[in-house]
């Protein structure tokens, strides 16, 4: 079966044991091949279940706002993130979000906040983020805004399954340099790995394997030269004193 699917043992046992509840809709024609199914009605049906099984309100409600970044974060394993210039988006606060944006549209706020749920599923994803020092230098919707975002990380890095580090100032030059990216794995679902680019050209979503060994090296590369977990805690309370 894993030979003629072109999977990996794991997730055929994944499948096999029904721990497959938001089955993808690319996977449920696979098997439809494999098995020979050939009437369309009910080939339609089934990937209208698989389609229909991977909705959630709040990313239909957002849809046009979230594109692919959310259905990629949803069912995600793990992430790892780097955070260039702004803190990443699955760990901004309402007011810092909306500093973004400046106000301007509150649907952009709810929709990145809405984000943040994957945090509460049953098994949310195993999550490390490196944020470079400059995003949290950078005084977004003032003191009070920066302040409350500071306490918001130390909060989110007591979480179980969430790591934080802060990349300092001083390491200077490093590979990660050109920008943010994260990466998603999905180890439960067997599904490829997808690596997000986010450029002033457009987002990418890479997922050959040449681009998910490079920006792998990239993360493990800023991950080593971050601040730890106490460190970075220390950090941030510093912050909060400072701001306050």
């Amino acid at each position: 079966m894993a030979q003629a699917l072109g999977w990996s043992k794991s997730k055929v046992t994944y499948v096999e044991r029904n721990d497959w509840e938001r089955p993808n809709h690319r996977d449920v024609e696979d098997l439809l091949k494999v098995y020979r199914v050939t009437d369309p009605d009910l080939r339609e049906e089934m990937i209208s279940l698989a389609r229909g099984s991977r909705q959630r309100g709040w990313l239909y409600e957002y849809r046009d706002i979230l594109g692919m970044l959310a259905e990629a974060e949803a069912d995600a394993s793990s992430i790892r993130s780097y955070g260039a210039m702004v803190i990443q988006g699955l760990l901004q606060t309402p007011a810092y979000t909306a500093a973004l944006f400046e106000g301007t549209d509150q649907r952009r706020v709810a929709a990145r906040m809405a984000r943040q749920a994957i945090f509460d599923r049953a098994r949310p994803p195993a999550f490390s983020a490196v944020i470079d020092e400059a995003a949290l230098s950078r005084m977004i919707g003032g003191p009070a805004v920066m302040r409350e975002q500071a306490e918001h990380l130390i909060a989110m890095s007591h979480r179980p399954g969430v790591e934080i580090q802060i990349l300092p100032f001083e390491i200077g030059a490093h590979g990660s340099v050109s920008g943010p990216f994260t990466i998603f794995t999905y180890e439960e679902t067997g599904d490829e790995p997808i690596v997000y680019v986010e450029t002033a050209a457009g987002d990418l979503y890479l997922e050959a394997e040449k681009d998910l060994s490079r920006f792998t090296l990239k993360y493990d590369h800023v991950r080593e030269k971050a601040l730890n977990a106490d460190a970075t805690r220390d950090y941030l309370s510093s912050m909060v004193t400072r701001l306050t």
